[in-house]
């Protein structure tokens, strides 16, 4: 899967690539060249997925630079149930007939963010190990969550926090 730029720069690159360069070189947000097509028999499979099976199925369509076996053990390195309280990691619970809430904040900020920012952590140290390069964080927040807490990589080896 290569990715390019909202801005107008065609220059594809893959996921590792700009996982770690943030912005294209123009100011753009990266996307894919093109969008994977999901059949309706592979979502009915997928119904029965754990969550980091499913993170790993979908996320396959889109990072195609990690070894499978190596995405598929970043998914579950992430989400756990020591990371997120419980095995559903995201439980969905049935409020009345016909209406459903999911639960997004049960991960260690206890914000929507962690289902994102544990697994771009896991990223981050992945990669830069692959590389054997190290990366600063600069993190702000609105005092909400902890910076630390939300970016698992910055208290490791591979990234640095200030």
């Amino acid at each position: 899967m290569r990715y390019i730029s909202t801005r107008g720069d065609r220059t594809a690159k893959q996921f590792c690539d700009i996982l770690l360069e943030g912005l294209a070189p123009d100011g753009g947000l990266y996307l894919p060249e093109r969008y994977p097509q999901v059949q309706t028999e592979t979502l009915e499979a997928w119904r029965s997925l754990s969550y980091a099976d499913l993170a790993f199925e979908i996320l396959s369509l889109y990072i195609d630079d990690i070894p499978a076996s190596d995405l598929r053990a970043l998914c579950h390195k992430t989400y756990t149930k020591t990371a997120f309280g419980t095995d559903a990691i995201v439980p969905v619970r049935q409020l009345k007939e016909g209406i459903f809430i999911q639960a997004l904040s049960n991960g260690p900020t206890l914000a929507f963010k962690d289902m994102a920012m544990q697994l771009l952590g896991n990223l981050f140290e992945y990669e830069l190990g692959r590389r054997g390069e190290t990366l600063n964080i600069l993190g702000a927040t609105s005092g909400d969550t902890a910076v630390r807490r939300s970016m698992p990589c910055a208290v490791n080896a591979a990234c640095g926090s200030l």
